[in-house]
């Protein structure tokens, strides 16, 4: 046994095998699978059909794909995405590991839709790797983002995601490599936000730095400070100050009469209006929020760093983004995992059989999954 065919023998569900086994003893029959998902979704099966079409070709076999929709197309809930036919004893038992290649990604690929096209102004970097549950998913993720992206590109003119974080993934982004260029164990190994931007450039010294301001709580003083010293790369529009200040507290200089304050001024529409909990916090709340977001631009706008950048991070998910693009809050760039379907529940993609050697039999009330030509 190869080790591919090992892999699935191990990963897919046990009652398929024991299918297979009975197929294999009592004859063989054609099938045709209907592929559905019960939510609204974007379309994104490139991953799955080749994973499918390079274990059916190495079985020998072979297999006709009728997809009902192109990659990067709406499809409703419980519409078919596509038609699966060949041989059961060659499909029976990879109906598992098919459905986990589908159903991420189609969701992915919707919420990052939304997301870039909320902010069609904002750049987003795909951060999702730390969340993700092994190097497949996070494959799985990256491309549904990209789809979702490339879709907000084509039809809002959104900049969408301009990459990711690690090179395993850049290459659905056009990109060789990952983008970033410290974490806050940088900063905590040089002692200081400047110590760390200053030794980064002296390693780097023809790259773009993006700076995180959070670590020692001083966002505001320590953004000014590096500036100021790294004044060439500041002016030239290659330093970036990214803000991950955590729920736990207040951005520096404000509180929430202060975060209110700076909101009134800049968009009195957001508080005067209906807010639950957590669109209240993510406005005039602890962590990043729109006030805290703001506030940083102000003071740089006020000190002449108009250049400079702002990148946001922490918990920008579909929602924060909407709540974000509501108040045109000053973003640059967004680094985000959240894109991530957050209900997993709602990522599981259905494969029914429909036809047995060409004849219609479906479990009852799946009818719906039928060929049109054949209802």
């Amino acid at each position: 046994m190869s080790n591919f065919e090992s892999d699935i023998d191990l990963r897919t569900d046990h009652y398929f095998k024991l299918t297979k086994s009975v197929v294999k003893k009592h004859g063989d029959v054609e099938v045709k699978y209907a592929i559905f998902m019960r939510r609204p979704v974007i379309y994104c099966s490139r991953l799955a059909l080749e994973w499918i079409n390079f274990v059916i070709k190495s079985r020998g076999g072979t297999i006709k794909i009728e997809e009902l929709f192109e990659e990067g197309a709406w499809v409703g809930a419980g519409e078919v995405l596509m038609y699966l036919s060949g041989s059961l004893l060659h499909l029976a038992d990879l109906e598992t590991i098919f459905l986990q290649k589908l159903g991420g990604p189609c969701v992915a690929a919707y919420n990052s839709f939304g997301m870039a096209s909320d902010l069609p102004k904002v750049s987003f970097i795909a951060m999702d790797a730390r969340h993700c549950a092994g190097a497949e998913m996070q494959e799985l993720m990256a491309y549904g983002a990209s789809v979702g992206s490339k879709k907000a590109q084509k039809e809002q003119g959104a900049l969408g995601f301009i990459g990711s974080a690690n090179d395993l993934t850049s290459h659905f982004f056009g990109n060789k490599k990952g983008l970033g260029t410290m974490p806050h164990a940088l900063v905590g190994y040089a002692g200081s936000t400047l110590e760390a931007a200053k030794l980064f450039t002296d390693t780097y010294p023809n790259e773009s730095l993006t700076v995180l301001i959070d670590y020692f709580g001083k966002e505001i003083s320590d953004s000014l400070e590096v500036c100021n010293e790294l004044k060439d790369i500041a002016d030239k529009g290659m330093l970036s100050l990214r803000i991950d200040t955590h729920g736990g507290r207040f951005v520096e200089g404000l509180d929430t009469a202060k975060s209110y304050e700076i909101l009134d001024r800049y968009a009195p529409h957001a508080i005067r209006t209906f807010r639950t909990e957590q669109e209240l916090r993510w406005l005039v709340g602890t962590g990043v929020s729109a006030a805290a977001i703001i506030h940083l631009r102000q003071v740089l706008d006020k000190n002449s760093w108009s250049k400079v950048k702002i990148v946001a991070s922490s918990g920008f998910s579909p929602e924060k983004c909407k709540l974000m693009s509501s108040v045109k809050a000053p973003i640059d760039v967004i680094g985000t995992g959240s894109y991530l379907p957050e209900n997993w529940s709602e990522t599981y993609a259905t494969a029914d059989i429909v036809e047995y050697d060409g004849k219609n039999r479906v479990k009852i009330g799946r009818e719906f999954l039928l060929p049109v030509s054949n209802k």
